[in-house]
């Protein structure tokens, strides 16, 4: 956060600075000249005055100020920020899930290890990851082996240390999908720091005894040579539990995290939007305003629709597919929560 400074009474090379604001860099130091602050004047002076010493009698000669103080007092023109535009904020989106291709692609060559992806419900976070994922796949089993397994639905501990090692070779790829309960559980937390981890060598060990593990000869120690990408609506960040919040930074610091955003309407809109702009209706045969027309439809009725997610405008493509004159009254039927007329 930035600090602001009044100088009630101070020079600056030998001329009077008086009742000035400035932003702080540094509070009151001594030196041979005697007391001085340390304050950013470049846009009150020039931008070449980025950091001088103001010489002053001592601490009664500056007070705390604000930023609003230094706005109006000193004539400082407050930046104005270009708003974006719908193409250029759906251009924006599109780039963050371009990046999401590309570190895809980067953990399919082996050239990252771990990658942990971190969006709301419903906005492709799975489509992309799976698409390039299949590619791979597909060659691999040209040479007879299957390279990527997908995990979804929760997991316990025990059988999350049977998914690592069945995973575990080179050129294996190992990707979870809403499997958010691993997130909660301190075991498979450990569990998945050690495999998101960047360094070189990775291993996982079962400290307990199982007969679980005997019974299907797994070891309870190896090393995950795989890669693994770990997708969850839950963001990282804003996790409230202290102690759940100190494990996720600590997986953020060992492996890529890749935060989608979109975590308001507008955003999720803007997503749908430029999908939709991009082509995902193509096979449908709409026009554009058509397409414009479901879209429309689902903002009008945001409220109350089930979800806003990709897989709600594929549902109320159907419908309209289905049947073209009925399509917005059967959509209110299966998409969308019933209103409570009593309430």
């Amino acid at each position: 956060m930035e600090n602001f400074v009044k100088i009630k009474n101070g020079t600056y090379r030998s001329s009077p600075l008086k009742d000035m604001v400035f932003p702080l860099i540094k509070p009151i130091s001594y030196g041979k000249r005697g007391a001085f602050v340390t304050v950013d004047a470049s846009a009150v002076m020039n931008p070449e005055y980025k950091k001088i010493r103001v010489l002053i009698n001592g601490p009664l000669d500056v007070e705390p100020s604000s930023r609003d103080e230094y706005v109006t007092k000193m004539g400082i023109k407050k930046p104005v920020k270009k708003k974006e535009t719908p193409e250029q904020a759906m251009d924006r989106i599109k780039g963050r899930f371009e990046i999401l291709d590309k570190m895809t692609d980067a953990v399919a060559n082996g050239n990252v290890r771990g990658l942990i992806v971190s969006g709301p419900p419903g906005v492709g976070k799975s489509f992309g990851v799976e698409t390039i994922l299949d590619e791979y796949e597909a060659m691999a089993k040209l040479s007879g082996k299957t390279r990527t397994e997908i995990v979804k639905g929760s997991m316990t501990p025990i059988g999350l240390f049977q998914t690592l090692y069945t995973n575990s070779n080179e050129g294996d790829i190992l990707v979870f999908d809403d499997c958010d309960s691993i997130l909660f559980d301190e075991v498979c937390l450990n569990m998945l720091k050690a495999v998101l981890d960047s360094g070189k060598k990775r291993t996982i060990t079962w400290k307990a005894e199982s007969s679980v593990l005997r019974r299907e000869g797994i070891p309870d120690r190896f090393d995950f040579k795989g890669g693994c990408i770990f997708i969850t609506n839950v963001n990282f960040e804003n996790v409230r539990s202290k102690k759940i919040r100190d494990h996720l930074e600590a997986l953020m610091s060992r492996c890529h995290y890749i935060d989608l955003g979109m975590d308001s309407t507008e955003d999720k809109f803007l997503r749908i939007n430029q999908i939709v702009r991009d082509g995902m209706l193509k096979e449908y045969g709409f026009s554009k305003e058509f397409e414009k027309e479901i879209i429309d439809f689902m903002i009008k009725h945001s409220a109350r629709l089930r979800e806003i997610s990709l897989r709600m405008v594929l549902k109320i493509a159907d419908l309209a597919k289905m049947d073209f004159d009925s399509w917005k009254e059967i959509a209110e039927s299966t998409c969308m929560k019933r209103l409570n007329i009593y309430s």
